[in-house]
């Protein structure tokens, strides 16, 4: 590790560029090599002049797959420019103090680590829950002083506490484990973090898109040992830009209504003799069909039929991707959107259904589109973003019709990162 000062002198001088070049565009890095300095001097502030890392994990986008991770299937996604940045060093003792921009300070002591009912849903779940795994793992863990920010807003659907969990893993693989720890074991421990600290029932997906970088195609048959398929492809090639549109909803506090999802796909595998969804056909459902709505309800049997269909399609948009046929891959797209907003059910909250801010992207990007481009759910759904994909010549006048509805910088161009979570200097 170097002082803080000598890695700001690096920045400044310009001979972090190269490093920097690796996983900021050339027009983003004027801005970015700005707030890793803000960070170094808020650590200096804070903590003194001592020996530091910069650690950066992206945001994700999911390409394909929407809600089928939780219940083993395949998932397409892609890391993103936009990430969680932080600087950290090591600290004498046994606490964590642990700052990020905009949120009040966590200090928390690394010999209590057991679930605190109260931290639920908060950032100090995460943290306890993942020096936890560090140490059930017998990893070495520590105390260490942390100062970050993110760009993966909360509620985006770009996954910022995914994002956040892998940066902290990230950083106690490299403060206190020499970097063995592997971006797929990281990606567990947070969602180990997530599901048992945090309350939320999560599957792997949105951690291992954080960790890996590029676009990926993941199979979750075996979630202990998914089996993950960098793919090389260019969106800006075929002459579109992929946009995320905010809506003005957030997905804070909805965690029960994720955690229902894969809850009810297992009620319809489990009444298929099955533990979850992937091991389930549709003839299978049909067949049973009657004792399936009685036990689990319609709603669960709708999202098993969208899981099945999903699962089958995320491989036809990797293959699609894999044979070039980019017509096809954005079909398969608007495909899928259509099957999370009539079978999954995650666009909007049933209990509150005058709010459907999620539904008006959609409808109104559908509308400007007209067929030439795609559009679907970012992510988990029932707030957040829309994603969709416009052809370049149009995205200027996309932003514009979109803020017309949703408010001025509503609207984001996303560049695919191909580098994974990481200590940066």
């Amino acid at each position: 590790m170097k002082k803080i000062n000598e890695l700001i002198r690096e920045i400044t001088i310009g001979s972090a560029d190269a490093v920097l070049g690796e996983i900021y565009s050339k027009a983003a890095l004027p801005a970015r090599k700005e707030r890793y300095l803000k960070l170094l001097n808020k650590h200096l502030e804070l903590f003194g002049e001592t020996e530091a890392m910069i650690i950066s994990a992206p945001g994700r986008s999911e390409l394909g797959g929407n809600h089928t991770d939780h219940n083993h299937g395949n998932v397409l996604a892609g890391s993103v420019e936009l990430d969680s940045v932080c600087v950290v060093s090591r600290a004498k003792g046994n606490q964590v103090r642990f700052i990020s921009e905009g949120y009040d300070p966590v200090t928390l002591d690394i010999t209590d680590l057991s679930p605190h009912a109260d931290e639920k849903d908060t950032t100090n779940a995460l943290l306890r829950g993942i020096l936890f795994r560090f140490n059930e793992l017998g990893y070495c863990i520590g105390g260490f002083n942390y100062n970050m920010d993110s760009h993966v807003l909360p509620g985006s659907g770009l996954s910022s506490s995914a994002s956040v969990e892998v940066l902290i893993g990230t950083v106690l693989s490299e403060l206190y484990n020499n970097g063995k720890v592997g971006y797929v074991e990281v990606s567990q421990i947070g969602q180990f973090a997530e599901n048992k600290y945090f309350g939320k029932a999560c599957g792997l997906m949105d951690q291992v898109a954080c960790s890996a970088g590029g676009v990926v195609g993941i199979d979750f048959k075996n979630p202990e040992a998914p089996v993950i398929k960098p793919i090389s492809y260019s969106f800006a090639a075929k002459g579109y830009s992929l946009m995320v549109t905010a809506v003005g909803s957030s997905h804070a506090d909805l965690s029960d209504e994720y955690s229902a999802i894969p809850k009810e796909m297992r009620c319809v595998a489990g009444m298929l003799g099955n533990d979850v969804c992937r091991s389930i056909t549709m003839e299978q459902l049909s067949d049973n069909i009657r004792g399936i709505r009685e036990s689990c309800g319609d709603r669960a049997v709708l999202r098993a039929f969208h899981f099945i269909n999903e699962n089958k399609r995320t491989v036809a948009q990797l293959k699609a991707l894999e044979n070039d046929d980019f017509t096809e891959y954005l079909r398969l797209v608007n495909e899928s959107g259509n099957s999370s907003f009539k079978y999954l059910q995650n666009i909007y909250i049933g209990r509150r259904p005058a709010e459907q801010a999620l539904s008006i992207g959609l409808a109104f990007s559908e509308q400007f589109l007209s067929g030439d481009g795609a559009c679907r759910v970012q992510g988990g759904g029932f707030a957040g973003t829309v994603q969709a994909y416009i052809p370049e010549n149009f995205v200027n006048e996309y932003t514009a019709y979109m803020e017309r509805i949703f408010g001025k910088g509503c609207c984001a161009e996303l560049g695919i990162r191909n580098k994974p979570a990481c200590r940066v200097l």
